[in-house]
């Protein structure tokens, strides 16, 4: 299955100072980075918030960063920032190509995200290229093999542990130099476990990207009244199929407790796997 990622913009990013550039300014050791597979790496503010999660690309001797496309203001602006006089050049090339997500095919020039999930970049736009227009399973397939997001909504208020991104070192490395963020990534990690881990839930009721996780039971609740904000955040979510699913943060020790949207009245969650 072949769905057109519209929602997505990809920048291109070249120069003789390109990867020391990336290096700096992302979560994830780019040596590691092979020719055939994607990525994980977020790109974190000084307090190690999560301001976007690429999915970071090799390509003829350049680099593409993906990620959603209300983000691109945003994001050109802060890499910007760190350009200075360093010879690295970022071109939003969104217009130029399409992100094309493919659900169980193989594809010699495809980018592997997993064993189910491929991206094609396709420059040639007058190319024959028959669509699913279902975004919904491409958005359900992410969210059954747990990829988070970050949106413009959620952008800065997620550390990548809260996303799982320390597990297996999938979108960090404790080990690479520095970056924005860094320290505070790194003390998280060594001074224990994460309090707020990523879990899917599926609902029968409405829910929205941003939405707050809430438990009436959580001490956080209990001891903030009317000021609590929710112990979660929905960080992605699609309706599939009549029923709502989504990825969002939660207090690990509320998995046992009732989980419903933005207040005691909101649709409730079900979890669907740990």
């Amino acid at each position: 299955m072949r769905i057109q990622l519209s929602n997505r913009a990809i920048l291109r990013i070249s120069g003789a100072d390109a990867e020391s550039f990336l290096q700096a300014q992302l979560s994830n050791d780019i040596n590691l980075l092979s020719d055939e597979s994607i990525q994980l790496s977020a790109f974190c503010q000084h307090q190690g918030k999560i301001i976007a999660l690429f999915w970071l690309m090799r390509s003829k001797g350049n680099y593409l960063l993906s990620f959603p496309a209300d983000l691109l203001e945003t994001v050109i602006k802060r890499l910007q920032m760190f350009v200075i006089m360093s010879d690295v050049l970022i071109e939003n090339i969104s217009d130029q190509v399409l992100q094309i997500g493919l659900i169980n095919e193989n594809h010699s020039e495809a980018y592997s995200i997993n064993d189910n999930l491929l991206l094609l970049i396709e420059y040639n736009q007058e190319k024959n290229i028959e669509f699913n227009s279902h975004y919904d399973h491409w958005a359900m397939a992410c969210i059954n093999s747990q990829i988070p997001e970050v949106f413009l909504n959620t952008s800065e208020k997620l550390v990548p542990q809260m996303l799982n991104l320390d597990i297996n070192e999938v979108g960090v490395n404790f080990s690479k130099g520095c970056y924005p963020g860094q320290e505070v990534v790194a003390r998280l990690h060594y001074l224990g476990e994460a309090k707020r881990r990523l879990f899917s839930f599926k609902s029968n009721g409405e829910i929205e990207l941003g939405d707050n996780l809430y438990c009436a039971s959580s001490k956080a609740a209990k001891a903030r009244g009317s000021r609590y904000k929710g112990s979660g955040i929905v960080v992605n979510r699609v309706k599939y199929k009549s029923i709502f699913y989504c990825l969002a943060t939660l207090d690990v020790e509320l998995l046992e407790g009732k989980i419903t949207i933005n207040n005691e009245h909101g649709s409730e969650l079900n979890l669907l796997k740990k």
